[in-house]
């Protein structure tokens, strides 16, 4: 198989032929008649964005957030058909989301941000994936992930998370959010870090999930060695990034990476195969300016390409990038209004 699909080619994929002004409404068109294209039904979630440049359409308003915004914000979601939720991190800049005795708190729009949006998730029937993270420099993550210290303080805060919220049914499973790159395999520091991590998840919470979403996904050498690994590692989900937004790999691309994972998890038969589709743009200088809202007609494309391969299709993220109309708790980009009325009327969202 090669290893370069097209731009023509994917769209006769689609069975769409011209990209004139009715591209849109082709889109549309053909994607209701697929069968298997699979809904949206998780993303990723966070009180603030670790990038201040990242975050500047929806950072300033969630700091101020109350409870009640919040709450009405994870309802939101939920009519939006998510159905699962990641918290990206419990801590960051060496300040907890919640109050603990090993961090100061961020000071935030209520006390217990953490306490109040598992107490929604509850109410509203969503599963959420809590962080083991980011416990130390959450740019060093060889570092977060070999340091004794560090991982001892990340070891703490689970026990200390699982003390406090556990109780929680919303309470799903464990994030381990410290990733590094695939380079053709995955590197045996990380897979010590999600082991080690899971070990104790067991040890607290023997019911949880594990989860973690690795980047590099295109990199991925189709062989024996990372078929070894996957048994290797203790985890139930592996949700790739398709890269999409970061600029890695065009949306035509994916299909034939998320294929090979596909074929490399069925040999496996251990850690189920999820997506972790990119839906933002950057509005300048990839890394280093704002994230916003991609167009939807590119965001259906990169459903219809992973759909074929993978359990279920998580994004990152609904919280700045995705705005339901008329809301009263809106944060993030004007364009955020549109993805969700594209996505609405394509059937992926709720």
């Amino acid at each position: 198989m090669s290893n370069k699909l097209s731009r023509r080619s994917f769209l006769r994929l689609l069975g769409i032929t011209t990209l004139g002004s009715g591209f849109a409404t082709q889109v549309i068109a053909k994607l209701n008649e697929v069968k298997g294209v699979k809904p949206i039904e998780g993303s990723w979630f966070e009180f603030q964005h670790h990038s201040i440049a990242e975050g500047k359409y929806w950072n300033p308003k969630l700091v101020d957030f109350t409870a009640n915004q919040w709450d009405s914000k994870i309802k939101e979601m939920a009519k939006a058909g998510m159905r699962y939720l990641i918290l990206l991190n419990t801590a960051i800049h060496n300040k907890a989301y919640y109050p603990s005795e090993l961090l100061p708190k961020h000071q935030m729009g209520c006390n217990d941000p953490l306490e109040v949006i598992l107490t929604a998730a509850d109410k509203y029937g969503i599963n959420f994936f809590i962080s083991n993270g980011f416990y130390g420099e959450w740019t060093r993550p060889a570092f977060l992930m070999s340091d004794k210290s560090i991982e001892k303080l990340r070891l703490l805060a689970m026990n200390e998370i699982a003390e406090k919220y556990a109780h929680h049914k919303s309470f799903y499973g464990w994030y381990y959010p410290n990733e590094t790159g695939i380079s053709g395999h995955y590197d045996d520091i990380f897979i010590n870090y999600v082991n080690t991590s899971s070990a104790e998840a067991a040890r607290l919470t023997p019911k949880a999930k594990t989860l973690i979403a690795p980047y590099g996904t295109r990199n991925v050498i189709e062989d024996e060695k990372y078929v070894r690994q996957l048994e290797k590692l203790n985890v139930d989900f592996i949700a790739y990034q398709d890269e999409i937004g970061v600029q890695k790999t065009a949306v035509e691309e994916s299909a034939i990476f998320f294929e090979r994972l596909y074929n490399l998890h069925k040999k496996a038969a251990k850690s189920r195969l999820w997506a972790d589709v990119e839906v933002f743009d950057f509005e300048g200088v990839v890394y280093k300016s704002a994230l916003i809202p991609a167009p939807w007609e590119r965001v259906v494309g990169q459903l219809r390409a992973v759909s074929p391969f993978v359990e279920k299709i998580l994004i990152y993220q609904y919280v700045g990038m995705i705005n339901k109309p008329g809301t009263d708790i809106f944060a993030g980009h004007p364009d955020s209004v549109l993805l969700y009325k594209g996505l609405k009327k394509t059937g992926y969202l709720q």
